[in-house]
């Protein structure tokens, strides 16, 4: 019996993977120089196909990077001189913060009870804060934030930088790029590739705000700042030796989700985080974490096992249905279940059954 992976990420791997591993490896591609002409070709159409799939425009830039936590660092490093300002509902929204601070920062942050939200309607922004830094959906609690709420806030704050986690948001939850500067994620979630790229999607005004940085005499990175960046990008290059077959494997799957339609692939998630929480909301003793449906994340359901996650998640792994535990202090209480694009709605309903 193969399990099939439900964890938050790594998850289960799109379904053609095998399949673009093994044209690269026909085509010599993980062998080519990343300064050729090929590589070039290889690096223009995936920066297409991945804009074309997120709707992203002209004049944002796409950099490819390590990890979305290298991006958090990036971000920070390029487009904060002093302060910035951070949404904080979870384990991952904090790093972004604490990125800040140790970078030597001088950072704020709302902080939101775990598996709560914000009333946006009484946050104000700080004027001193140079970015504001959001998580459209926490991994660790399953909470998300409505990007209405984040245009919102954009169109009282024009002059700050927006930056968003959107790990494990896409590319299910749509970017509004008129409200966003920067928005980051990591392929091994809702890409379903094995780990090990980050990507950085940033527009002009974070560029200039690292060059001004830079010419201040700051510390912006060497290899991976915003300007050597987009320097190589231009060329459609990278600064250093990339992973290839990551650059090359995203850009397939963007195919593939391009051609299928973003618009199944929100709906299919839709039903499927549907029949989860319904059930959730009707058992006798698992609830969802969040509450509050407004709130409630539909690409990383968490419910809680007030007696203990281990049994469930032992029995789901015994009929091959791999789901994650709780993160840090819930690890014990809680089980996560990743909804991405590879996942099928005859599944979740098996895994509603065991359950």
């Amino acid at each position: 019996m193969r399990n099939i992976f439900f964890t938050v990420g790594p998850t289960q791997t799109h379904p053609s993977l095998g399949k673009f591993l093994n044209d690269g490896l026909k085509k010599g591609i993980y062998s080519i120089s990343h300064r050729g002409r090929e590589f070039g070709e290889i690096f223009a159409h995936t920066v297409s196909s991945l804009k074309k799939l997120l709707n992203v425009p002209v004049d944002f830039h796409v950099f490819f990077i390590g990890s979305a936590t290298e991006a958090m660092e990036l971000i920070i490093e390029n487009c904060v001189e002093d302060k910035s300002f951070h949404f904080v509902n979870g384990a991952f929204s904090k790093r972004f913060f604490q990125t800040a601070q140790e970078l030597r920062k001088h950072p704020n942050a709302r902080i939101a009870q775990s598996g709560e939200g914000f009333d946006f309607a009484n946050v104000k922004i700080p004027k001193y804060s140079e970015l504001v830094g959001f998580t459209q959906n926490e991994t660790s609690t399953g909470v998300k934030i409505e990007m209405a709420d984040i245009r919102a806030l954009k169109k009282k704050n024009p002059d700050k930088l927006f930056a968003v986690d959107i790990v494990s948001a896409t590319p299910y939850a749509p970017v509004d790029w008129g409200a966003v500067d920067c928005a980051f994620f990591s392929v091994q979630k809702g890409f379903g590739m094995p780990s090990g790229m980050g990507v950085v999607i940033a527009n002009d005004r974070c560029i200039k705000k690292a060059e001004k940085l830079h010419g201040k005499g700051m510390n912006i990175g060497s290899f991976h700042s915003f300007p050597t960046l987009l320097k190589s990008a231009r060329k459609n290059q990278t600064p250093e030796t990339p992973n290839a077959m990551a650059i090359y494997i995203l850009g397939r799957i963007c195919d593939s989700y391009n051609k299928y339609g973003l618009d199944k692939i929100r709906k299919e998630t839709e039903i499927r985080a549907g029949a989860m929480y319904d059930f959730f909301d009707k058992h006798s003793a698992y609830k969802p974490f969040v509450k509050n449906k407004k709130w409630r994340s539909k690409t990383v359901v968490v419910f809680n096992t007030p007696n203990g996650s281990a049994p469930v998640i032992k029995r789901l792994q015994d009929n091959g249905y791999i789901v994650g535990a709780g993160y840090g202090e819930f690890e014990s209480h809680h089980i996560r279940i990743g909804n991405f694009p590879m996942h099928k709605i005859s599944d979740v309903k098996k895994i509603i059954k065991l359950v």
